[in-house]
């Protein structure tokens, strides 16, 4: 088996320089190239064509998620390491979406990195444990609740039975008929599966629509 052919993408000079150093000892790889901005990137992978790319997200000249996305659309049997210092939201998915193969966070020790490298080069994916969490609570449904189904005023009203209003309170409060309060009142009990007020007034207060004062 050939060495892992690798380019080095960031525009920190000494970090760019500090991988690529500690890439260079080991037997496996071959560092193909090294730039600092997305752009050249882009030109470096259509002239080198390497295996893996340890590829910055934010730099001067375009971003790591342009860069990826562009070249991934030309030689889509690149492996794309994206090695940053962010995790938030508006970094990650753009990047994944993007079609980063691994994500990785610059407090990364050297070992791990290489590991990432040698991972990637059998189509093995890394995902940095802070990334991977952001990742499974986004795609994990959130668990929608009995109430949710409820149109915004029968909310209001639902809010003014638990904290113990009664009907014509309920209509002075929120400027509209008792008979409109009632017919609300009435489609609260069915959504929420309640057989009266009682248990509405319960039901609004264990789930947290009552401001407490």
């Amino acid at each position: 088996m050939g060495k892992i052919r690798v380019a080095v993408v960031d525009d920190h000079e000494m970090v760019r320089k500090g991988i690529i150093s500690y890439l260079e000892t080991e037997e496996g790889i071959e560092i193909v190239g090294e730039t600092d901005s997305g752009k050249k990137a882009v030109s470096l992978v259509r002239d080198t064509k390497p295996d893996v790319v340890l590829m910055d997200l934010l730099m001067e000249n375009g971003t790591g998620i342009d860069a990826t996305r562009e070249i991934l659309s030309f030689y889509p049997e690149c492996k794309i390491i994206i090695i940053t210092s962010f995790y938030d939201d508006e970094q990650v998915f753009p990047a994944i979406e993007a079609g980063a193969f691994s994500y990785m966070l610059k407090t990364a020790t050297a070992s791990e990195v290489i590991k990432a490298i040698e991972k990637a080069s059998r189509g093995e994916t890394v995902i940095e444990p802070k990334v991977a969490n952001r990742m499974m609570k986004r795609l994990r449904p959130q668990e929608r609740k009995p109430h949710d189904d409820l149109t915004e005023r029968e909310l209001d009203v639902l809010k003014c039975i638990g904290e113990g209003m009664t009907n014509q309170q309920i209509s002075e409060e929120l400027f509209i008929g008792v008979k409109t309060v009632k017919t609300h009142v009435s489609n609260i009990l069915g959504k929420l599966g309640l057989s009266d007020r009682t248990q509405a007034a319960v039901y609004a207060n264990r789930n947290g629509l009552i401001k407490m004062t």
